[in-house]
């Protein structure tokens, strides 16, 4: 069982988020991955030092499944709108309101 593997869960040792489970999104060398968590659910790089690997492991392609597991809430998407529109809309109302 290969320990540094995408989709591998750990536990973080050291740093901000210690003892928080993460989800290990991709490897980049033998000493630094990229991972995923509850608390920072952006993907960040991380020393394989300062991990616990864990026998669990998730389907790392799935954005959905890691976050299921840990427990990240995707942001509703944000509507664009543009400013200068909204504000003429704004005026045309007024306008006709008068």
């Amino acid at each position: 069982m290969p320990l540094l593997e995408e989709g591998r869960v750990a536990v973080k040792k050291l740093g901000r988020d210690a003892g928080d489970k993460v989800v290990v999104t991709k490897v980049l060398s033998k000493n630094f991955v990229m991972i995923k968590s509850h608390s920072r659910p952006k993907e960040r790089k991380c020393n394989v030092k300062h991990l616990e690997f864990l026998s669990q492991k998730v389907n790392s392609g799935n954005a959905s499944e890691v976050d299921s597991f840990l427990g990240v809430v995707p942001k509703p998407q944000r509507q664009e709108s543009n400013p200068k529109q909204e504000a003429k809309g704004k005026k045309q109302e007024n306008k006709a309101k008068q």
